[in-house]
């Protein structure tokens, strides 16, 4: 059976069987994909230690059907240094791509920007600016964009975003969140040098992803909450 060598992160483990891990992966060639890894017995091994978050690591992985043999892991470069909020939110990152990405489905453009996301959250002191980017790429990939027309088209001061349907000028209420119209009309113009155009950009986002989730909760989010 032929062996398959790549990129890749880890997003998640967890114990399999007795000395054995099943690891989520992003790879840069296959997307998401599942594989299961022998990690011996010692509480110090090696391999454990490199199948840990934010590692640029290579792997050799074997097998044709969804779960794989990983076979082999080496690191290619030293792992990203997050802390505080960064690491927070690389785990909401993991996290969302565990829950909402389809398995064994290419996604290059995406393995590039969550790698860029990575080294951002290590440097930038705007993580929302980055969480943001990335949402919108993992969207993309899912299918999912936003049509800004609407709010360029209509007077009203105020948007709902209905699931499947688009943007709708609030003429009547509903229980729905309001966007404001210059916010969307910023997001839409990707000028998003303003607080109150991220933190509307953030809700929508917490919206549409919370409606692909489907009420599952994120665990990365109780991160902030314990913190604040």
């Amino acid at each position: 059976m032929q062996e398959n060598t790549q990129l890749a992160f880890v997003l998640h483990t967890r114990p399999y069987r007795e000395n054995q891990l099943l690891v989520d992966l992003l790879t840069e060639n296959d997307g998401k994909l599942a594989a299961l890894s022998y990690v011996g017995h010692s509480t110090k091994s090696s391999r454990k230690a490199l199948l840990q978050p934010f590692l640029p690591i290579k792997v050799t992985l074997k097998g044709q059907y969804s779960l794989k043999s990983l076979i082999r892991v080496e690191p290619i470069g030293k792992s990203f240094l997050l802390k505080k909020n960064a690491l927070f939110s690389a785990f909401y990152i993991n996290e969302l791509l565990v829950k909402l990405l389809g398995e064994n489905i290419a996604c290059n453009e995406l393995f590039q920007q969550y790698e860029a996301s990575l080294t951002s959250l290590v440097d930038t002191d705007s993580i929302e600016l980055c969480l943001r980017e990335f949402e919108l790429m993992l969207l993309d990939e899912l299918g999912v964009s936003f049509d800004f027309s609407l709010v360029f088209e209509h007077s009203a001061e105020g948007f709902y975003y209905l699931p499947g349907e688009g943007f709708m000028p609030a003429y009547i209420k509903l229980k729905q969140p309001c966007y404001n119209r210059w916010h969307l009309q910023a997001i839409a113009q990707s000028d998003l040098s303003t607080p109150e155009v991220l933190m509307t950009f953030k809700n929508l986002m917490r919206q549409v992803i919370n409606h692909l989730l489907d009420g599952v909760p994120l665990n990365s989010r109780k991160l902030f909450s314990k913190k604040a």
